[in-house]
């Protein structure tokens, strides 16, 4: 089983729009909705790869009813969020069909309680004893320590069990420092938390502040990974056009697939920026378009950088 861990979970809403045009009304022409916030999005690609994936995280409220509800339909994924008193957050995604352009509202997501913090760490400690590897993803609630993965990486590693870390800011700097296996920012991440917008001089910044590895994120640039075992630069053969979100969680499962299977390298990145390109070119958000990962992956450049 792979553990995927959202601590900020949300309802995934996506409108789309002729034109998005501000200070006018809109005709909405298409409404989804599903189970959202990064870890979710890992594990729904996870299963669909054929891996066993359990989520967690906080939930809460009539839209975390929704959220469970849904997650409950999602084949190869087990849901085991933890219930609090504040409601779960909605995320509004409005594409506008004439330009491809995604527009983002996140809301901020529940206050957590310490004493839900508390039992949440006890939740994960029991999650961990049947995981082959564990992603931390997104954001963290108002409420949660802002070195909360630290202590989640810390716990992993103490258990055995890989971890990946997928994050931002504080908590991706405080992160770092506990030594996860590999951590994923993408080019503004990374210069947030080295001071460099060199990828290549960042990347090693990163590994010497403790991460195992480190695979940033070029946007249609590819994958540029720095490991033990050596550095590469993944490139999918055409720019995709379409929805970006959910790309990015999409590389984290074919990564965090790829380490578990035990998978060279470079096949890791080739199954990442194959997944990330079919997810741009889906027509919902964080789902992918198997056809076109099947065929890119076949075409992703990996070379030695």
């Amino acid at each position: 089983m792979i553990l995927t861990v959202t601590l900020n979970t949300a309802l995934d809403i996506t409108y789309r729009v002729g034109a998005l045009r501000p200070h006018t009304s809109h005709r909405v022409s298409d409404v989804t909705e599903r189970p959202g916030g990064k870890g979710v999005n890992v594990a729904r690609v996870l299963a669909a790869l054929g891996h066993e994936t359990t989520v967690t995280g906080f939930v809460g409220g009539a839209t975390g009813a929704v959220v469970r509800e849904r997650l409950a339909e999602t084949a190869g994924v087990r849901e085991a969020l933890l219930p609090v008193a504040g409601a779960t957050r909605r995320t509004i995604a409005v594409v506008d069909e004439r330009t491809g352009d995604t527009t983002q509202l996140n809301e901020p997501g529940p206050q957590i309680a310490p004493a839900e913090w508390g039992a949440f760490l006890d939740h994960y400690e029991e999650l961990l004893r049947g995981a082959l590897a564990v992603a931390l993803c997104g954001s963290l609630p108002p409420g949660v320590p802002v070195g909360a993965y630290a202590t989640l990486i810390r716990t992993a590693r103490s258990a055995g069990v890989p971890v990946l870390l997928d994050t931002s800011g504080e908590p991706l700097r405080r992160g770092v420092a506990a030594r996860p296996d590999l951590v994923k920012p993408n080019a503004d991440e990374l210069a947030e938390l080295t001071g460099s917008h060199d990828p290549s001089r960042a990347t090693q910044d990163a590994r010497r502040r403790g991460a195992r590895a480190v695979v940033a994120s070029l946007g249609p640039q590819g994958l540029l990974a720095l490991t033990p075992e050596g550095r590469w630069h993944a490139v999918p053969p055409t720019r995709e056009h379409g929805n970006p979100t959910g790309a990015g969680d999409s590389a984290v499962a074919g990564l965090l697939s790829g380490l578990v299977e035990q998978l060279p390298w470079p096949d890791r990145l080739s199954r990442a920026v194959a997944l990330s390109a079919a997810t741009v070119r889906a027509p919902a958000a964080a789902e992918f378009d198997r056809a076109i990962y099947e065929k890119l992956l076949g075409w992703v450049t990996v070379t030695a950088a």
